[in-house]
């Protein structure tokens, strides 16, 4: 039962992480500068995508995963340190 509760609170952990991300994590500010706008497009032409949406939203959904598996490999990494350091020995 224990193990069922560590997943769960793992998963959820990594979900909120995810969450926290895809709202804070940005590589444009709001609203998109016009250069910005060109970039994107002048990328999806060369990359054979009719709809430069099509190339930054998942684009931007790589980088919030990778942002939110080096933030929760860390939290996992402090989590066990801790737990090794207040140990009794």
């Amino acid at each position: 039962m224990a193990t069922l509760v560590r997943r769960i609170f793992k998963l959820a952990l990594f979900i909120g992480l995810f969450l926290l991300s895809v709202r804070y994590i940005h590589t444009y500010p709001l609203p998109m500068p016009e250069d910005q706008i060109m970039f994107w497009i002048e990328a999806s032409d060369r990359l054979g995508i009719s709809d430069s949406d099509n190339l930054y939203i998942p684009t931007m959904v790589v980088i919030d995963l990778i942002v939110t598996i080096l933030a929760y490999v860390a939290i996992m990494k402090l989590w066990s340190r801790y737990n090794r350091s207040s140990r009794p020995d």
